[in-house]
């Protein structure tokens, strides 16, 4: 196998899928897709690792396929992190310079973001990242690039991320076990703003909601600046999982239903539309009802939904120097959901896209990654590229955090063989037979989106409250690992 060091592997650790990319730059700059592979990830739970052996087995299935898929032996990885232990505040410092006569260079700003990786965190957490928003040289404020001014006192406003030292760690131990190098660490939602969002949306206000099976992930950018980023603990799995209780079927066949059958919005179905599911072990088949089953995933939307509502106005979404003029972006396998994006308007008031990634991508392959689904993947291999062109592990500020992964001391896991998935014999994915759909009403969706509009324009903003502290989840991190 070719190992070529200008190529680079974004590894996904998600709650239901791992996904590993391989790819490389081409001569104009898109990414050449070579090769990925997917397993179903059996130990990892709303973003945290909670089996190690079966996330290690998931994630050597996954290399292993993309291996074969690219034809490279993959070393390094770019890894993304999430998960509800994540969180961010915004934080305020300055330094005050001795050597006034001499213009700000890289050396002052990375002695002022040194100086805030030195906050105290609460017991067992560990700064993750620090994104300088916006600088104040002097009295003079509101600069983006301070870099060639002359001033005597150099002051930022910060947004810093932090995380859990034992659910990084975690990470970075499954990855070393399945004979990997853990090249750098990126928050998920940071990377699939990279791989779904436009300059232009991020300059105009743009709120990036990234819907997986066990969180929902929240980036807002302002100004091309990162201004707030959160996480929900709940994602498609809730999803799915309240249509195996409210239906009573096995978790199989309500996944089956949710992607075949699903919508959020209830309206659509008719009382007499009826799938039939095949019954367990000799039983009788069960009739569910389409309109139960959109009133069910309805529900649950937008119980998300709303709390997504809440996280924008916590970052002020309604003044109007927060405005988001580009409204939101939904990317994840949530976003797969037919309708979603009509009741993410309603609920919201903004426009709303679904954000695909396939403007950055090229080659053969690039057609079975261009769904929303995988834009973290490929915001997680356009990191790891990045890094690789600009020599990035030279600039890098290192953390005890992450000496600690890379030092720390290899323990013998017993590895599984991979559980064999067995398919459910269900209505819409079944091992021989296959249940035709019953025939239904096609429901255009400009009639829908004139539905919602006229919605939209007669609802009122709730008021205005205060979520909690501004518990998040984002951004990014490299790691070196050392001998």
């Amino acid at each position: 196998m070719e190992n070529n060091s200008k190529i680079a592997v974004g590894l996904d650790i998600g709650t239901t899928k791992i996904v590993a990319l391989v790819g490389r730059k081409n001569e104009n700059g898109k990414i050449e897709i070579l090769g990925h592979g997917q397993a179903k990830s059996l130990g990892v739970h709303r973003g945290v690792v909670n089996n190690i052996t079966q996330t290690i087995n998931s994630i050597k299935e996954a290399i292993d396929k993309a291996e074969r898929s690219s034809g490279v032996k993959i070393t390094d990885v770019t890894v993304g992190i999430a998960g509800q232990h994540i969180r961010s505040l915004q934080h305020s410092d300055y330094i005050t310079r001795t050597n006034s006569e001499d213009v700000i260079d890289d050396n002052d700003l990375k002695l002022l973001t040194n100086q805030v990786y030195k906050l105290v965190m609460l017991p067992g957490e560990e700064i993750i990242h620090v994104l300088p928003q916006e600088f104040k040289v002097d009295n003079e404020g509101e600069i983006r690039e301070p870099i060639g001014m002359y001033g005597s006192r150099l002051e930022a406003n910060f947004h810093v991320v932090v995380g859990q030292v034992s659910s990084i760690r975690n990470i970075a131990r499954c990855v070393k076990a399945a004979g990997l190098r853990l090249a750098s660490i990126t928050l998920e939602p940071i990377a699939s703003s990279s791989a779904a969002l436009s300059e232009e949306e991020k300059e105009a206000g743009v709120a990036l909601i990234d819907i997986g099976g066990g969180t929902t992930d929240i980036a807002i950018f302002k100004d091309n600046i990162i201004r707030h980023t959160s996480v929900i603990p709940f994602g498609g799995n809730v999803i799915t999982e309240d249509i195996k209780v409210g239906c009573s079927i096995i978790g199989k066949q309500a996944e089956a239903l949710k992607e075949k059958f699903g919508s959020a919005w209830p309206g659509e179905n008719k009382e007499t539309e009826i799938v039939s599911i095949p019954g367990l072990k000799g039983r009788e088949a069960k009739e569910i009802s389409l309109k139960r089953l959109s009133q069910i995933i309805h529900a649950r939307v937008q119980e998300i939904l709303e709390q997504v509502y809440l996280e924008l106005k916590n970052y002020g979404c309604e003044d109007q120097n927060k405005k988001l003029i580009a409204g939101i972006v939904l990317t994840g396998g949530g976003s797969k959901l037919k309708h979603i994006r009509q009741l993410t308007e309603y609920v919201t008031g903004m426009d709303v896209r679904i954000g695909y990634s396939n403007e950055h991508i090229v080659g053969a392959k690039a057609e079975e990654i261009s769904g929303s689904e995988y834009a973290t993947s490929v915001g997680l291999l356009m990191k790891g590229l990045e890094e690789l062109a600009a020599n990035y592990q030279h600039e890098i500020y290192e953390k005890p955090v992450i000496n600690n992964l890379n030092n720390q001391e290899e323990l013998e896991i017993g590895i599984q063989p991979t559980q064999q998935i067995k398919t459910v014999k269900a209505e819409i994915v079944v091992e021989e037979e296959i249940i035709q759909k019953p025939k239904r009403e096609e429901v255009v969706d400009e009639f829908l989106d004139q539905e919602i509009g006229e919605k939209k324009e007669a609802k009122s903003k709730p008021e205005k409250k205060n979520f909690f502290s501004k518990w998040t989840d984002k951004f990014i991190q490299m790691i070196n690992e050392t001998e």
